[in-house]
């Protein structure tokens, strides 16, 4: 039989992508003999153990000195705060890793934190749902959804393909990024949306009371769609904006430029330029449900 790629996983923080991981190792054979689950909440600990996803759970950050791969999996916001925390229970040959939407600031703040010896590989699992906690995790919320690496210029190669083939084994497609890069890219492709969907709800909560029950009870897909992600966990994503801020603020100057010149399309009823945006905008719908990421 072949020894698994790792001896034991220990997941810093137990929410939707922590306990996902936990039973990925727990469904698929070969990742790791076991996950041990650290929380700064008891209550996260005990409901852990009470679903059977963990061999352990703790809110002692040394309980990372037993594993050979962390996994930080808390808001980014915490993450200067955790490296020197669990910075000195690493041990030498562990692979350090972790699951941010934004990998610059990752770099920084973790980066200092660790020890000789250890192997320092951000990633980027592009997966999720709108709920969070011990119980939102499943085994296929990775299953052919991207895995962004990033290493760090002195990354171990054989350790960052390690991680990677602990990702393809929990069903992800492996792409390796500059921290930089990966933080244009991602601007785009999710925190801008994430912002107009914040701020359209926003905007309906703002209405006069009548209006805004109507807006509910009538919601038509567009607007449910919005509410949908609107509804994911408000820390994480303050966390994302406020590190991430050049490249958000650099894409929603693009986005309100593309924006005023659409508001003056409609005001002055030039239809061909209405219907041009809309034909390319729908193309881009058919490439992302061919490359099956829809």
């Amino acid at each position: 039989m072949t020894s698994p790629l790792f001896t034991r996983v220990a997941i810093v923080g137990f929410g939707l992508i922590g306990s996902s991981i936990a039973r990925c190792v727990a469904e698929y054979p070969g990742l790791a003999k076991d996950v041990v689950c650290i929380d700064r909440s008891q209550a996260v600990c005990d409901r852990v153990m009470e679903l059977g996803i963990a061999a352990a759970a703790s809110t002692d950050p040394a309980l990372v000195a037993t594993a050979d791969l962390v996994v930080l999996a808390t808001p980014i916001g915490a993450f200067a705060d955790l490296g020197a925390i669990i910075g000195p229970h690493l041990t030498p040959g562990t692979i350090l890793t972790d699951v941010g939407s934004v990998k610059q600031s990752v770099v920084r703040d973790i980066g200092p934190h660790v020890p000789d010896g250890v192997h320092f590989v951000p990633g980027h699992p592009l997966a999720g749902t709108e709920h969070s906690g011990p119980d939102a995790g499943f085994a296929s919320l990775f299953k052919d959804r991207w895995c962004i690496l990033t290493p760090v210029p002195d990354s171990d190669a054989a350790a960052v393909e390690k991680l990677a083939a602990f990702w393809r084994g929990c069903g992800s497609q492996i792409e390796l990024m500059e921290p930089g890069h990966h933080d244009r890219v991602l601007a785009i492709t999710s925190h801008l949306p994430h912002l107009i969907a914040y701020t359209i709800v926003g905007t309906a909560t703002d209405l006069e009371e009548h209006l805004k029950s109507e807006v509910i009870r009538f919601s038509a897909s567009g607007f449910r769609d919005f509410t949908r992600i609107a509804a994911s966990d408000p820390v994480m994503w303050r966390d994302i904006f406020l590190n991430n801020r050049e490249a958000v603020l650099e894409v929603i100057q693009r986005f309100t430029e593309d924006l005023t010149a659409l508001q003056r399309a409609i005001r002055w009823g030039e239809g061909e330029k209405l219907e041009e945006l809309f034909t390319r905008t729908r193309a881009i719908r058919r490439s992302i449900i061919d490359a099956k990421q829809a």
